[in-house]
């Protein structure tokens, strides 16, 4: 088999599940053996990732590329359809990333290590098959297995309320993928034909109200994976109890996927009912980004508070999905990419404080700065990325999120001026929150409970190499955004002239709708429209 027919993708999504399966035959007792093996397999993935998009991807091609399509299930109509484009791309690396780098963060995990990395290794091939599926059925099947990895390494590997924290996800996230199911059901036999190719589904012709329900199931589905206000009561259990590695993966990936979902099934392929909801899109972020600011204040725990700023952050991505324009698209994605980012390192240094001090209370801290001056050097880099410092990736994420709703001319003026001075807030909040969080762990008088100078030492080598892996792409894309957004801007280009050329069909169709106060350009779309069908007459 010449270069061109490999199969790249295949290779990429199950390495990581066929070496999971190897791990049982490895001889090992003590889990030295298991845990080289483990990072070998995640860096040889991570590698085989680079080599594929650096030589084989075309970065000027909106459409899908390393497409593969295998009858799987005949019976079923389920086929092994992958593909990549520049919605999936980034985020596909994003993965490779943070997935490694978590392995490698669980170096000292002793309690049942070959469990441990079989869940680690299984959830990422999983990860890997959400972003590249292009089987509804396929999509599904890979969103159901990486929940179960997660709900294990929570109650197995967590804190002292970790299997109500890992019940509470396997309830929430498992009674959500049951819309998803409903919803892709209802898409695929609408019509003639019956059909689960994600392709072809987006080409079809839905009734008006069949749209907006499966829209509103989708939206359910991926919300609570994002997570959208009120389906978020979960995230700050499972943070507040997940160890360090798991907190990376569910903060640096597992939000990313409702991100992504998003996009690729509600905007891409019900575009007509985007129409609909894409004005309560933007006011869920808003919500959540002054929800989430606001509940931030009030966490004592260091994980929850940094779990109720992933929720605030979250907000920017269903800004920028709502957008209807170029820039706030790829600024949703490069959000996900840099929230992806800055909350891995985040919650990898909130593991390094606990791994020193045994409490995550930062009421219980204090003065930690002058005995783990590393530490706290790496801590404030990655707050002040996280609080969208001029020169780091959230500060251009942000930026594009609020110049693309800005900008839009499909929203009335005075619905754009409430959703960016609301979301303003959110972002005066939130180094707030963040340089009060910095003050309470390393300023401040020394807990004697914690014995700082007989007892904490600072960032290891491994460990500063982990956080520097995860804050020098942030500094990079801060100061170079094209960094990121060179992957993926034809993409974002294509989707905003799909999701904006029903735009006039809409209006025609519903001249006195409910947001003709919120919507202005279906107003002057309308008027296109008749005068278009007058010439044609």
């Amino acid at each position: 088999m010449n270069a061109i027919e490999f199969p790249w993708l295949t290779a990429i999504i199950l390495l990581p599940l066929v070496a999971a399966l190897a791990i049982p035959l490895i001889p090992d007792k003590e889990g030295r053996t298991v845990r080289w093996y483990g990072l070998g397999v995640a860096i040889a993935d991570f590698a085989l990732m680079i080599y594929a998009f650096w030589y084989k991807y075309d970065f000027q091609s909106s459409t899908l590329q390393f497409v593969e399509n295998y009858p799987w299930i005949p019976q079923l109509g389920l086929h092994w359809a992958v593909g990549v484009d520049g919605l999936s791309m980034p985020l596909l690396l994003l993965t490779g990333l943070i997935n490694t780098l978590a392995i490698f963060a669980a170096w000292k995990v002793t309690t049942k290590p070959r469990l441990f990395y079989g869940l680690m290794l299984a959830m990422y091939s999983a990860q890997l098959g959400v972003f590249v599926a292009q089987d509804l059925l396929l999509f599904f099947l890979m969103w159901e297995i990486e929940l179960v990895p997660v709900y294990l390494l929570i109650s197995i590997w967590g804190g002292q309320n970790r299997r109500y924290a890992a019940t509470k996800f396997i309830l929430y996230t498992a009674a959500a993928s049951i819309f998803i199911l409903i919803a892709g059901f209802a898409m695929a036999f609408s019509g003639d034909t019956v059909t689960f190719d994600m392709a072809t589904l987006g080409m079809k012709e839905y009734p008006k109200t069949l749209e907006l329900l499966v829209y509103a199931g989708f939206l359910i589905a991926f919300g609570v994976k994002l997570p959208i206000f009120p389906l978020h009561t979960w995230l700050p259990d499972a943070h507040g109890e997940a160890s360090a590695p798991g907190s990376m993966i569910l903060a640096g990936v597992l939000l990313k996927m409702g991100g992504y979902a998003l996009i690729r099934f509600n905007v891409e392929m019900l575009p007509n009912a985007h129409v609909t909801f894409a004005p309560v899109l933007a006011i869920l972020g808003v919500v959540n980004i002054v929800y989430g600011a606001c509940c931030a204040f009030a966490q004592t725990n260091l994980k929850r508070r940094l779990a109720y700023s992933s929720i605030a952050h979250m907000g920017f991505v269903l800004i920028g999905i709502a957008s209807y324009t170029e820039l706030g698209i790829s600024g949703a994605v490069l959000q996900m990419v840099s929230h992806g980012l800055i909350a891995a390192s985040l919650f990898f240094l909130s593991g390094v404080t606990y791994d020193r001090t045994h409490t995550l209370m930062m009421d219980k801290m204090g003065g930690m700065a002058k005995v783990m001056p590393k530490t706290f050097a790496l801590f404030t880099i990655g707050s002040m990325a996280s609080l969208a410092l001029p020169g780091m990736s959230g500060f251009v994420g942000e930026l594009m999120v609020f110049l693309g709703i800005a900008t839009s001319d499909v929203y009335s003026s005075s619905f754009k001026v409430v959703v960016v001075l609301l979301s303003a807030v959110g972002v005066i909040l939130t180094p707030i929150y963040l340089l009060s969080m910095l003050r309470q762990v390393f300023y401040g008088e020394q807990s004697q409970e914690l014995h700082l100078d007989a007892v904490i030492s600072d960032v290891k080598p491994r460990e500063i190499f982990i956080t520097a892996c995860l804050l020098l792409p942030i500094i990079g894309i801060g100061f170079y955004p094209k960094l990121a957004t060179q992957t993926y801007d034809v993409k974002a280009v294509e989707l905003a002239a799909h999701a904006r050329e029903v735009l006039p069909v809409v209006a025609h169709q519903q001249p006195s709708s409910l947001y003709s106060r919120i919507f202005t350009a279906p107003t002057l779309a309308t008027s296109q429209v008749e005068s278009s069908i007058n010439i044609s007459e």
